[in-house]
């Protein structure tokens, strides 16, 4: 189950990692998400939004290695992938990488699901 925990844990970590090259700035997201970002506000909060991904995705990655963090980032990775496949099947008119997004979100946040209960369900550390 710890190889199981470490793998889910760093795959999760390293597609929350990937939206951190918005930090870049406007051409590297108008690449990632397929949409055109015109206005400096809405550059800033895009690339806010990459750099607390960049922070997820590396704690994320830091709990595969350090138990004592997995229960939280379990969670926070769970409400970030859960959330997003939300908010964007409820969207119809979606751009397709944007909705590619929620596709690859649907089974990461199935296994954080069961590697949450799982977690809570036994007092094994992993």
């Amino acid at each position: 189950m710890e190889i199981l925990a470490r793998a889910v844990l760093v795959v999760a970590g390293l597609a929350h990692l990937l939206p951190a090259v918005g930090l870049r700035g406007a051409p590297q997201l108008e690449k990632l998400y397929g949409i055109a970002i015109a206005q400096p506000e809405l550059l800033l909060l895009m690339r806010h939004r990459a750099l607390l991904f960049g922070l997820l995705g590396a704690g994320l990655i830091a709990a595969a290695f350090w138990p004592p963090l997995r229960t939280a980032m379990l969670l926070a990775g769970l409400v970030s992938t859960a959330g997003y496949c939300v908010l964007a099947f409820a969207e119809p008119a979606l751009a397709a990488p944007l909705r590619r997004v929620a596709w690859i979100d649907v089974p990461i946040a199935a296994a954080l699901l069961l590697l949450l209960l799982a977690r809570l369900r036994t007092p094994i550390a992993y």
